[in-house]
């Protein structure tokens, strides 16, 4: 309990203390930041009047240098003028602070040069950029002595398009950027022409030096391209049909399946488009169009694959279409009493190329004929209500593999009461 209490009290005797120290000048303290030492000092320029000072309660007070931790500097309450790349040991009734201190300004980076790789064959999924600068590094001593880098992070920005159900413009900054280093790799190389932009590091963000210490590339000529298929089906509203495209979202449904795909490939970027559509792994078409409408009339499973790209780099999509087996589904009765439910002679169907229909009576007369699945017979003849009964069908149809197919059967006419 006793070194509960006691690390308690050096926790808060520690960030007490953290809370009375000042500075004058512009500058950033970063507390418990960097190993072996209590915190860092950063200032934007020294001079002989630039300082540190703790403005707490204290019974002694002294000040070391790394370089002497025997003889005291200043055992006073006053501003303590402070040395660039100097470590300083502030006592405080015992309690020990470790500081270094930095002048910014003597580490300041100097940009010569930024340019893109001239290899845009080996840029489709990757981007080297080749950086010339001199930029110092950042350094503190603990202690013991040890010799500490700090990584001096810089920001590259750049702009590129993303893709959401359409295109936009999006910058794109990454903020961990160690230099010095002389090349810098992207892996999501931009999808439209851009310049490439290194400003910083954090030291400069956090002392709002304007401006920040940037370079900018020339303009880099995208070559990465992307595609991304959107479908549109033609819609069908006929209530008898089953798995109609209702919407024209749908990948799937009945035949006919009408669908147009659109690539949308970043523009101008990418110039070449291949169109393919396989149905268990067989190619059935192959075209070279921006966009392409296809209608599938076949039933089964098809894999619609985009291509797109340019003389460097090309990028694949690809959407699944389901079309519906045939179907149809013949009633055994209908009730043509004006009710509104039943009225008329229908098939219920999918994935029907093509369809006929014919009626007889029990003599062998034909009394209607149609060839729209749509459609039926209401139940007259010549304009006439036909006699209640057993009348026997005749369909041909063709079924979406384009087999001829037939169904017969009889369909009995009830009246009932009329509304």
């Amino acid at each position: 309990m006793k070194k509960l209490l006691l690390l308690l009290c050096l926790i808060i005797s520690t960030v007490t203390l953290y809370s009375q120290l000042t500075a004058t000048g512009t500058y950033k303290s970063y507390f418990n930041t960097y190993r072996d030492i209590d915190y860092l000092f950063v200032f934007n320029g020294i001079n002989p009047t630039t300082s540190i000072k703790y403005n707490g309660n204290y019974t002694t007070i002294n000040w070391y240098k790394f370089s002497d931790l025997s003889t005291s500097i200043s055992n006073q309450n006053e501003n303590f003028n402070v040395e660039n790349a100097t470590g300083y040991v502030l006592d405080v009734d015992g309690v020990k602070t470790i500081i270094w201190v930095i002048d910014y300004t003597k580490c300041l980076p100097v940009f010569n040069s930024f340019l893109p790789e001239n290899n845009p064959a080996t840029q489709c999924d990757e981007l080297k950029l080749d950086l010339q600068a001199n930029v110092p590094l950042i350094q503190y001593k603990s202690l013991d002595g040890i010799t500490h880098t700090i990584d001096r992070k810089y920001t590259l920005t750049y702009n590129t398009k993303e893709w959401n159900s359409s295109w936009r413009d999006k910058v794109i900054a990454i903020g961990n950027i160690r230099l010095p280093a002389s090349e810098i790799y992207i892996t999501t190389p931009p999808l439209c022409d851009t310049k490439f932009k290194i400003e910083g590091d954090q030291f400069a963000q956090d002392l709002q030096i304007s401006p920040i210490p940037f370079i900018e590339s020339p303009v880099y000529s995208a070559v990465a391209v992307e595609g991304h298929i959107t479908t549109t089906a033609a819609t069908r509203t006929e209530l008898q049909e089953g798995d109609r495209p209702e919407n024209s979202s749908v990948r799937e449904g009945s035949a006919p399946l009408d669908i147009m795909f659109e690539s949308n490939a970043n523009v101008p970027v990418a110039d070449f488009y291949q169109w393919q559509i396989f149905k268990e792994n067989v190619l059935l078409f192959s075209r070279s169009d921006q966009a392409q409408r296809y209608t599938f009339t076949e039933s089964g499973t098809y894999v619609v694959k985009l291509t797109v790209g340019n003389s460097y780099c090309n990028s694949s999509d690809s959407v699944t279409i389901k079309v519906s087996t045939s179907d149809i589904q013949v009633p055994y009765v209908f009730t043509p009493n004006g009710d509104g439910i039943n009225d008329e002679f229908r098939v219920a169907y999918k994935s029907i190329l093509s369809f006929k229909c014919w009626v007889f009576n029990r003599w062998g007369r034909k009394v209607y004929f149609w060839t729209d699945p749509q459609k039926g017979w209401d139940g007259t003849i010549n304009g006439k209500a036909a006699t209640p009964g057993a009348y026997f069908y005749f369909i041909e149809y063709v079924d979406a593999e384009g087999e001829k197919r037939s169904v017969k059967g009889n369909i009995n006419l009830l009246r009932g009461n009329q509304n």
